[in-house]
C-alpha cells in the first residue's frame, strides 16, 4: 500500500518506558493504547545498569491481552547465553502468536560486567561484533527445527521427526553453540530483530541483520544520510535493502509549551539533547513534523518515546495518528496479524530446508 505522495506508508512504534513501574496492568493499558492506534510494535527498554523488571518477561504478560500489536523487548547479548536469549524470543513469538521482536543491545560497563563475573567490559566494536554473531546464532537456531519437524504421530509414538532437526555447529571467540534449539521453529520464522543504529558501532550488525534500524537523529536531512549508509552496507552483505526499515527515533512531550518551528521541521523542533532529539509541542505539530520526513524520504517511520506515556501515547493515538490517517499516510487498520506483515516483511525461508535439508 501507498501514500497520496506515492511513498510506501509509515511504520510507527513507541516505547512504553516508565520509570519506577513493575505492575503489569499499566504495560498492558499502555500497550493496548498503542494497538488502539495500529501501531506497527511496541518496544520495553532493559539494561543491567538499572533495577526494573525483565522486559522480555512484562511483554509476555502483555501478549495473551493484546491481539496485533507487535512486541519488542530490549535483550542484551553480552554477559548472557545466545543459546537461552533466542529461545527466550522464540517463545515470545509463540505466545504473542507471531508479533515478536527483539532489540539487540550490548552491555559496556564494568559495573554491568561485575554483576556476572565472567569478564570484564570490552570495547563497544568487540561487543556489537559479538552481538552480530549471537544474531546469526539465533537465526541458525530458530531454523535448526524445518516448519513440518513436528509430526505428533500417536501410532508410533514419533513427536518429531529427526531428519528434520539440525546442528548449529557455531563458534565464535566469546561463545559456542551446537543445537539444535529446544524451541521449534518460530511461527514468524524469525522473530524481527530491532537494532538502534545511531551509534556507528552498531551499524555494521544493524546493516547485516537487522530487519528494523532505529537512527535518533534531529535533522532530516542526517536520517537520509544514515538510512543510505545502511542500505548500501545491507546490499554488500547481500541483502535486499527494502527488506531493512529505518524508523527515526524521536522523544516526544505533548503536553503544555508550545515553541517556536525550527526551519523544516513543523512547530516544537525537535532539538538535539544528550539523550537524542526531543520534540516538545502539540500533536497537531508533530503529524507536521513527521508527514515532512516522509515527504523527504528521510526514513520509512518513526520510533516514538514519550516523556510522559500515558498522557502522550493518548495523544498520539487521538492527535497525531488520526491526522496521518486522515492524510492517507498512516493505515486504519492492521493488514495482517504478524510483526513481519505489519513491517511488509516477508517471512524468511528456512536456511536448511533451502540447503535440501543438510545439516
Amino acid at each position: 500500500m501507498t501514500a497520496p505522495n506515492g511513498r510506501a506508508l509509515l511504520h510507527l512504534a513507541a516505547a512504553l518506558d516508565q520509570q519506577a513501574a513493575y505492575d503489569a496492568a499499566s504495560h498492558v493499558e499502555l500497550a493496548q493504547l498503542a494497538e488502539r492506534g495500529a501501531f506497527d510494535f511496541v518496544t520495553l527498554g532493559d539494561t543491567f545498569a538499572r533495577p526494573g523488571p525483565d522486559a522480555l518477561a512484562v511483554l509476555a504478560r502483555v501478549a495473551p491481552v493484546t491481539r496485533r500489536v507487535g512486541l519488542v523487548p530490549t535483550v542484551t547479548t553480552t554477559h548472557t547465553e545466545p543459546f537461552h536469549v533466542q529461545a527466550a524470543v522464540a517463545t515470545l513469538d509463540w505466545v504473542s502468536h507471531g508479533r515478536a521482536g527483539w532489540q539487540i543491545e550490548v552491555s559496556t560497563s564494568e559495573g554491568e560486567a561485575r554483576l556476572f563475573g565472567r569478564r570484564h567490559a570490552a570495547p563497544a566494536d568487540a561487543l556489537w561484533r559479538e552481538a552480530g554473531e549471537v544474531a546469526d546464532v539465533a537465526a541458525r537456531l530458530w531454523d535448526s527445527w524445518q516448519d513440518d519437524a513436528e509430526i505428533r504421530d500417536e501410532a508410533t509414538g514419533r513427536f518429531i521427526d529427526r531428519d528434520k532437526l539440525h546442528y548449529v555447529d557455531f563458534e565464535g571467540p566469546t561463545f559456542s553453540v551446537k543445537g539444535p534449539s529446544i524451541v521449534p521453529r518460530p511461527p514468524q520464522g524469525h522473530p524481527v530483530r530491532v537494532v538502534d543504529a545511531t551509534e556507528g558501532h552498531a551499524r555494521q550488525t544493524a546493516a547485516r541483520y537487522a530487519d528494523v534500524a532505529l537512527v535518533r537523529v534531529a535533522r532530516p536531512a542526517q536520517a537520509r544520510a544514515v538510512r543510505a549508509e545502511l542500505r548500501e552496507r545491507a546490499a554488500r552483505f547481500g541483502r535486499d535493502p527494502d527488506d531493512l526499515r529505518v524508523l527515526a527515533g524521536l522523544t516526544v512531550d505533548l503536553g503544555d509549551g508550545e515553541h517556536a518551528a525550527e526551519p523544516g521541521h513543523g512547530g516544537g523542533g525537535p532539538r538535539q539533547t544528550a539523550q537524542g532529539p526531543l520534540y516538545r509541542g502539540g500533536p497537531v505539530d508533530l503529524a507536521e513534523l513527521i508527514a515532512s520526513w516522509h515527504e523527504a524520504d528521510a526514513a520509512d517511520g518513526f520510533h516514538l518515546t514519550p516523556v510522559e506515556p500515558r498522557r502522550d501515547l493518548e495523544r498520539l493515538v487521538n492527535g497525531t495518528v488520526a491526522l496521518l490517517q486522515h492524510r492517507g499516510l498512516f493505515r486504519t487498520f492492521y493488514p495482517g496479524s504478524t510483526l513481519r506483515e505489519h513491517l511488509g516483511l516477508a517471512r524468511p525461508a528456512n536456511q536448511y530446508a533451502v540447503a535440501g535439508g543438510t545439516s
